[in-house]
């Protein structure tokens, strides 16, 4: 079947927005005319025969331009949740799509699975939206490229969009109110501020500010973690206005957020809508949010209400909602075979009872069929019970706006039933009320009574059981170990500011807790750590591989220096494992003000405990000079003395970093980082390879710092964390394999080299076991003065026994890494968080 149809106009009209950013992210910027090439070259790739093309989308930048290269190549789009496997096979295999777009191995894939299509695919079908939130349902709403751009040109009417507008992601792209806010945004050429973060993540926060932000959307839940954050203390300049939609929002909360931007500026739009409607029927206008909180507003510009009266109903002035506008759907599909189908729907039943009031505005007050509303997806009590006697539990559920409340009889485990539910209902767990009755309310014809249902108390029986694995206890282990009282379920690790130090710390305890870890767990949110349960004893563990190898270098290097054995490479080793933690820990998506402060802060946690520590040394054996105690021995020299090698990795760890925090304090060098997280390291590396092979000939003319020739190490371990996809990591790698040979003649010190690189790169956890769990975070964790202490301890012990003078050093630096933390307690907490660096290694 060719192409009958085209696109809606917002999406044939990219081009002509030009160089307005159309997309902005923590790692680029890309204008109107550089997405409109890329959707343009997706599309040709999908061609001019109409498929079905099933999209698990995600709000990243490649799912974006899939999602518009779809509709404008004339391909129905089937939109899926692309953080849930299980519903995009069930959609899988209940369409049998003829191309399907997913994400595979971190790389977004495009899977021709027939040239042609195998169904009849009507000429208006453009788009494929579940009508039940990420369950997987085969119950689909068909949406046509007119029902598109009906709805919006009807949002970006009322909401006043304009071309300097810039609109946060907060909801995924396949939902069809996140699907609005990037459609009706770039219908008027406004920018697209793209994430995946939370509202509650600081990181979302440090992005929306870098990107001048006017625009939030939100389900009730956000507004729930937007309270949680502070958002009524945050300074944001240029916020515009926020959007609610998703379920009803409280009125009292609707009142206070209205007043809190009436007084800051901005304004509140609550809005009333359905998938079924393209996304908005109705919206509040913000003059009268304060007044009529309770309200869903008018109908959106283009559309009509009238009320279906109700026999159970009898009330003037209320009756079933029904919506008729150009954006209610072209009707359902729950076969193959209605993709066949043209429009089957004239007017939209809401299923919601409404009432008009005196002043014109729509106000809901009931349902009228079974259906339920809750984080702003739709549940069907009903099919969840169908799902929780497929396995084995007798239930009634019912919905209310904030949770789906299940009964259950029988005798059952609670928490069972309620995961049960909870993954039948597409809900998190924390949404699903179970309460465990001797016998199942009902009405006296025999039918369920779902009111008893919706009205059981809160706690008659528990619904959660305790565990050692909550948000609770995870929260305090945050507090305890990064020192913060202030830590809530909604923080990350890397939000409340912690290190590579704590890091490793932080990682062994929540495996004991937890079991084996995401490996994204230090930006995850605590509440979304939190298991039901500790992990049994026997349960296998891992241990991250950047501090197995911190711990196994400090160990080669203290070894080797007594020397117990030699094994040499350590301390290379660490400049590739400072890059790779300078990477994660200091290049987060803040401002670049934040990212030199943290670069700052980084150098300051290595140069005061050594500049101290061989400033005492020195006093005492006299064995350093103050060039030495200065860290610039390596320039000043002097380059012949028996002690003046001895402190060269802390030099060139220092000078380094200078020199990196430098470089990104150019905006120029901050955005090329940012929109080329893993080619500027790579051409850093490569850069420093003129020094590594000395090609200007330094050394002929005097010393060369070892940071000059050992830089690359650091970009090499830099360009090593930011390679997200095979190509990257094979990159790298080869890197490492034709640069380090040869370093200094001796092939097993440069094979000890690229083996912990190599397995850096490729295998971020190692099979481990508690206790090696442990020893391996302390000895991690106390590398810097490990290496700082172990050259007074060596010729006191040594001589008596080098196994015991290895033992002794790694022991002393240890007390003294301890002590160091117990004192930094003692400062008062205001000058410590004005003082707290943050480390990369060693």
């Amino acid at each position: 079947m060719l192409l009958e149809v085209g696109p809606a106009p917002f999406v044939r009209a990219l081009a002509r927005h030009g160089d307005r950013p159309a997309v902005i992210t923590a790692e680029t910027r890309l204008s109107y005319a550089a997405l409109a090439e890329r959707v343009a070259a997706l599309a040709g790739r999908l061609g001019t025969t109409r498929r079905l093309v099933l999209l698990a989308g995600a709000n990243r930048l490649d799912e974006l331009v899939a999602y518009l290269a779809a509709l404008a190549a004339g391909h129905p789009l089937l939109l899926v949740p692309g953080d849930n496997d299980l519903a995009t096979a069930e959609l899988t295999r209940a369409y049998d799509p003829d191309v399907v777009i997913r994400r595979v191995g971190g790389e977004l894939r495009v899977q021709e699975r027939r040239p042609t299509s195998r169904h009849e695919l009507h000429p208006d079908l453009a788009l494929l939206l579940s009508t039940s939130g990420s369950t997987g349902s085969p119950k689909l709403v068909r949406l046509s490229s007119a029902n598109l751009q009906a709805n919006a040109e009807a949002i970006a009417s009322y909401l006043d969009i304009r071309d300097t507008d810039r609109a946060a992601t907060t909801l995924p792209l396949h939902y069809c109110y996140g699907l609005s806010v990037v459609n009706s945004h770039l219908l008027r050429g406004a920018a697209l501020v793209l994430t995946d973060l939370s509202v509650a993540d600081t990181c979302f926060w440090d992005l929306f500010r870098a990107a001048q932000g006017t625009t939030l959307a939100g389900v009730p839940y956000t507004f729930d973690l937007l309270d949680r954050v502070g958002f009524d203390r945050m300074r944001l300049p240029h916020l515009r206005y926020l959007t609610q939609a998703g379920g009803r929002l409280d009125p009292e909360r609707v009142a206070r957020y209205a007043d809190l931007g009436r007084r800051r500026g901005w304004r509140l739009f609550v809005m009333y809508g359905q998938t079924e409607a393209t996304a908005r029927m109705a919206y509040l206008p913000p003059e009268l949010a304060e007044s009529r909180p309770e309200a869903i507003g008018v109908p959106v510009p283009g559309g009509a209400f009238r009320l279906r009266p109700l026999p159970d109903w009898p009330a003037p002035d209320t009756g079933e909602l029904v919506y008729s506008g150009p954006n209610v759907m072209l009707g359902y599909a729950e076969s193959p075979a209605d993709l066949a189908l043209g429009r089957t729907v004239e007017e939209l039943r809401t299923g919601d009872v409404a009432r008009r009031g005196p002043d014109g505005l729509y106000e809901i007050v009931g349902r009228a069929g079974g259906f339920a509303k809750i984080f702003g997806l739709r549940v069907d009590p009903h099919r969840v019970e169908a799902h929780l006697r497929r396995d084995g539990f007798e239930a009634y559920c019912a919905g209310t706006d904030r949770e789906l409340v299940v009964a259950a009889t029988g005798g059952p485990d609670p928490e069972r039933v309620r995961r049960s539910a909870a993954a039948a209902a597409g809900l998190p767990a924390r949404a699903v009320r179970v309460h465990v009755l001797a016998e199942l309310p009902r009405l006296t014809s025999g039918k369920p009574d779902y009111r008893a249902v919706r009205g059981l108390p809160p706690t008659p029986a528990p619904a959660v059981v305790p565990a050692s694995g909550d948000a609770d206890r995870l929260r305090r282990l945050y507090a305890e170990l990064l020192d913060r009282p202030d830590v809530t379920p909604d923080d990350t690790f890397v939000g409340l500011g912690g290190d590579s130090l704590s890091y490793v710390e932080m990682s062994v305890r929540l495996e004991e807790l937890l079991g084996d870890l995401p490996a994204d767990w230090h930006t995850t949110a605590i509440r979304d750590l939190a298991r039901p349960a500790p992990p049994p004893p026997t349960r296998r563990r891992v241990l991250e591989t950047s501090v197995a190898l911190r711990a196994l270098a400090i160990v080669v290097i203290v070894g080797s220096h007594i020397p117990l054995f030699t094994v040499k490479g350590g301390a290379h080793l660490l400049l590739a494992v400072a890059g790779f933690n300078f990477a994660r820990f200091q290049l987060t998506d803040a401002p670049r003000r934040e990212r030199l402060r943290g670069a700052g802060r980084a150098i300051g946690r290595v140069v005061l405990p050594s500049v101290a520590w061989i400033a005492v040394a020195g006093a005492v054996t006299g064995d350093y000079t103050l060039t030495n105690v200065l860290l610039l021995n390596s320039v000043l020299g002097p380059h012949d003395g028996p002690t003046a090698w001895q402190f060269w990795f802390i030099e060139a760890l220092v000078y380094i970093l200078v020199a990196v925090a430098a470089l990104l304090a150019v905006p120029a060098v901050d955005r090329a980082e940012r929109r080329y997280p893993f080619g500027l390291p790579l051409a850093l590396a490569a850069l420093g390879l003129v020094t590594r092979y000395d090609l200007p000939g330094l050394a002929a003319l005097g010393h060369v710092p070892d940071a000059v020739v050992m830089c690359w190490l650091f970009a090499l371990g830099w360009a090593a964390a930011r390679a997200t996809r095979t190509a990257q990591r094979l990159v790298v790698t080869a890197a490492a394999l034709a640069t380090v040979p040869g370093l200094f003649g001796e092939p097993f010190r440069e094979a000890f080299i690229v083996a912990g690189f190599t397995l850096l790169v490729w295998v971020p956890r190692l099979p481990s076991r508690p206790a090696l769990n442990r020893a391996a975070a302390t000895l991690a964790g106390s590398s810097l003065f490990i290496y700082l202490t172990h050259w007074q301890v060596m010729p006191i012990v040594g001589p008596w026994s080098r196994a015991l003078a290895l033992v002794v050093s790694l022991a002393v630096g240890i007390g003294c890494a301890a002590g160091v933390r117990a004192l930094v307690r003692r400062v008062p907490r205001p000058v410590r968080m004005r003082t707290r660096p943050r480390a990369v290694t060693p």
